[in-house]
């Protein structure tokens, strides 16, 4: 199975001497400050980000979405009293796969190259995994094995002998479940007993091109940071300087291209080696078996999506419009207090609006947005969400786009910005450019805190979740359309479903404070200085030049003109829009001032209005600057024009 123990090596912590070894690939050098840098590397959905989070701190959204990790995640940690740095690659399957996620995580090794790599597998799916393994093995850095969610593998009557597995692949084995913290401190003794794995070796033919790749001058050409041996195989699978006759000796085993043959041939080890370490006992047919059945099921399915979105909609409302009326009267009596002592004049004025800013934040935004991000990470966490993903597959073909697009659109829900760097897990740029624009289109939390502070407080529940509804029937007609003018043929979705768990409440509560964070770091300022920006402008009698630069906006909406200094903040952040609404209407009673159709036409075109500043800088870097605009322009006018037609429709019904 493995070779003779001479490409067996300890690892040297990089504050003690080296260890003698007999590996023919130069050692890491040493990071600045003694800092060891560790590499996690796993398939996606192995939780990977979980067990990060838990080295690290919770820093990272670990999601139950393949692809959702798309940059490079560092954090700092002691190991054993000693500065270590902990790197969270995205998720991949091979070192040889093209996706952009996964060159990502691939040029990180192959370029910094760790001290360690941490292996995180999903012992649920042992044998899969395994061909990963058998890849990094190949670059000689030491490593530890990780058999993460080993309750699920029990609970699929799955039992591992580690000690087994260790042995074959010469590398310290742990077993952990990382949304729990069990094993952790396991692992942590494992690490100074890192090794580097033995290296695997294929049937003859292979071993006999991989050798011919090794001969003097075949030297490697890609840089002084990689092993001679990976190096070979990577020209293999590329099929560079590969003799005729090897290359008819290897058509002979079925295949044309060597990449396929390797792949196979790992598959092929990796079942061997689950085969002489697990056990598997015929696991019964359960419950959760039996719900998938029904969630994922292309007719049955769409009801119960319905009924979940429905009841994330309206117990946000119901949440959030509880606390609102706790929070809200209070607030606006602490405030008058407050203006009462500042007396009249413009720097008053200024601080006033500033507080009135910060306690917009405490009592109309937050009150949503809490509800809103923990209802979100429940349903991610349940393991709901990747199951959306199935289900909707099929109408994702059938409206002309890419299976995966579907994990960018439903990651917009709650913010668009990571909605958009999720586009890069697809291939054609056809498809990323479609998807980033529709992405962009999808209500996020921010427009979440117009639609139920606004339609929701003042409606009904049932009207705000008509306006979501109606998105997505937009959103959907958009995507047919654009798919027609843009026609490609879209492949399938391959999508891992992960098993139901029970959410873990340290997890959960820490991912939606991570969501908060942002809300409270930057929108939050940027709500203070706004609303100080409005008062000064109000102050000195400048605000109507603000409401004349929203008029092309309000006038063909039949809005009143105060409303067009929040439209024109809203280009910063879209809760602004209603945030700043009262301050622009002199009162937070919207019902006095605004009229039911006015409140639908406004929220409708916040709904769709232009993404704010950072979601077009995230889209300036994925699609270009060019098409950015264009996406702006588009969104602005597809805004005005729905918002034209709401009006119309209520007027004449």
């Amino acid at each position: 199975m493995g070779r003779s123990s001479s490409r067996w090596m300890e690892l040297a912590w990089p504050w003690e001497e080296d260890l003698p070894g007999e590996s023919s690939f130069p050692r890491s050098k040493i990071m600045p400050q003694n800092k060891l840098k560790i590499a996690l590397v796993g398939q996606p959905n192995s939780g990977k980000s979980t067990l990060f989070n838990a080295l690290v701190g919770l820093k990272a959204i670990a999601s139950n979405f393949p692809g959702t990790t798309v940059e490079i995640l560092r954090g700092r940690a002691f190991i054993s009293g000693k500065p270590a740095e902990i790197v969270d690659l995205p998720g991949i399957y091979s070192l040889f796969a093209e996706d952009p996620a996964e060159r990502v995580a691939r040029d990180f090794l192959l370029t910094e190259r760790p001290d360690l790599i941490i292996n995180v597998i999903d012992a649920s799916v042992l044998s899969r995994s395994l061909s990963l393994t058998l890849e990094l093995a190949e670059l000689e850095i030491p490593m530890v094995v990780v058999l993460n969610m080993a309750d699920e593998a029990e609970h699929k009557g799955i039992r591992i002998d580690r000690e087994k597995l260790s042995e074959i692949l010469g590398v310290p084995v742990v077993l952990t479940v990382a949304s729990r913290g069990v094993g952790l401190r396991e692992l942590l003794s494992a690490l100074p007993k890192a090794a580097v794995p033995k290296s695997p070796v294929y049937s003859p033919p292979v071993e006999k091109a991989i050798s011919a790749l090794l001969l003097p001058g075949k030297d490697s050409q890609e840089g002084p940071s990689f092993p001679p041996r990976f190096s070979a195989i990577l020209r293999l699978a590329e099929g560079k300087d590969l003799p005729e006759g090897l290359k008819e000796e290897l058509r002979c085993k079925g295949e044309e291209e060597p990449a396929w043959i390797l792949a196979e041939e790992r598959a092929a080890l990796a079942h061997r080696i689950f085969r002489e370490v697990a056990r598997v006992e015929r696991a019964k047919v359960g419950f959760r078996e039996h719900l998938d059945d029904l969630l994922m099921h292309p007719i049955f399915g769409y009801p119960f999506l319905l009924l979940a979105l429905f009841l994330l909609f309206f117990l946000t409302f119901k949440v959030g419009g509880a606390l609102e009326g706790l929070l809200l009267p209070a607030l606006e009596e602490l405030s008058a207090w407050i203006r009462e002592i500042l007396g009249a004049g413009v720097l008053p004025e200024v601080l006033g609006g500033a507080l009135d800013g910060l306690f917009a934040g405490i009592g109309i935004a937050i009150p949503y947005l809490l509800p809103f991000y923990l209802l979100l990470a429940l349903l991610e966490d349940v393991g709901y969400l990747p199951r959306l993903g199935f289900l909707l597959d099929g109408l994702m073909h059938r409206l002309g786009l890419h299976g995966k697009s579907v994990i960018p659109l439903v990651l917009g829900y709650g913010c668009s910005v990571p909605a958009v760097l999720a586009t890069r897990i697809l291939e054609d740029e056809r498809d990323r450019l479609l998807t980033a624009g529709l992405a962009v289109l999808i209500p996020c939390a921010a427009r979440t805190v117009v639609v139920f502070g606004l339609v929701g407080r003042f409606i009904g529940p049932v009207a705000a979740f008509a306006l979501y509804l109606g998105n997505i029937l937009v959103v959907a007609l958009l995507a047919y359309f654009l798919s027609r003018i843009f026609p490609a043929a879209g492949p399938g979705l391959i999508l891992e479903i992960p098993p139901y768990r029970v959410p873990a409440l340290r997890t959960t509560l820490g991912k939606t404070w991570l969501r908060l964070r942002e809300f409270v770091k930057v929108a939050w300022p940027l709500l203070i200085v706004s609303s100080a920006i409005l008062s000064l402008a109000q102050a000195l009698g400048a605000e109507r030049y603000l409401n004349l630069l929203a008029l092309p906006f309000t006038f063909p909406l039949g809005l009143p003109v105060q409303t067009g200094v929040p439209l024109v903040f809203a280009v910063l952040r879209k809760e602004l829009a209603l945030l700043l609404l009262g301050q622009a209407l002199g009162t937070e009673n919207f019902a006095a001032v605004l009229s039911r159709g006015q409140m639908v036409v406004f929220t409708t075109f916040i709904l769709f209005f232009m993404p704010c500043l950072a979601t077009v800088a995230a889209l300036g870097r994925e699609i270009g600057w060019r098409r950015t605009g264009l996406v702006a322009l588009g969104t602005t006018g597809l805004a005005l024009l729905l918002g034209l037609l709401v009006r119309l429709f209520l007027r004449l019904f």
